[in-house]
């Protein structure tokens, strides 16, 4: 078993006791990180960068938040900590490892990217969003709920959040990404929002 699978397999035990404890049994493989995975591997092909340490930090980005380690504020950073351990565990080279690590810690915005692996991770995370949207609007609704409790939210509330979600994440993706998914973002707004709210 090569260190991917060995790696993807000790983040789906740790994905299933996850979904075991939590009140809403998420699923961190299948709502979120296997779209990161996928994406960041298709811009890793697209943009020359290093498959391997793109696919072990698109599995590992967020690894602290499914193993309820620290908060979602530092997430990044305690992520990039675990990485350490798990990848030093199967003998990973040590120069290797510290890019991965920073590719997660980079990889809340493609603006802190300093390689093109942080990119396509950093890119990733953002296009998982779009490729997933239930996830995204499940998450943007809940925000609201849970800020402002029983208070009832008007539907052009409801539509000015997600807009204002859509348009951060599509203005935190590198330049390059941002216009190669113009179009795609525009057609995925419209849908969402309606051709008259964009």
């Amino acid at each position: 078993m090569n260190i991917i699978d060995s790696i993807k397999n000790e983040l789906m035990l740790l994905n299933e006791k996850f979904m075991l404890e939590a009140e809403d049994r998420y699923n961190y493989w299948e709502e979120h990180i296997k779209y990161v995975v996928i994406k960041a591997l298709d811009l890793a092909r697209k943009y020359n960068a290093d498959k391997e340490i793109v696919e072990l930090a698109a599995m590992l980005h967020d690894i602290a938040l499914v193993a309820k380690i620290g908060t979602r504020g530092e997430h990044h950073i305690k992520s990039a900590e675990i990485a350490q351990e798990v990848l030093q565990k199967y003998n990973y080279p040590q120069k290797r490892i510290e890019i991965v690590k920073q590719c997660i810690i980079n990889h809340r915005s493609s603006k802190n990217s300093i390689s093109i692996e942080d990119t396509c991770v950093a890119d990733a995370d953002i296009l998982s969003h779009f490729e997933n949207l239930p996830m995204l609007l499940n998450s943007i609704i809940n925000n609201v709920w849970n800020n402002e409790h029983s208070k009832k939210i008007s539907l052009p509330e409801i539509r000015d959040r997600i807009m204002q979600s859509f348009n951060h994440d599509y203005n935190d993706l590198s330049d390059r990404t941002r216009e190669d998914f113009k179009d795609r973002y525009e057609l995925i707004c419209k849908i969402v929002l309606g051709e008259s709210n964009i």
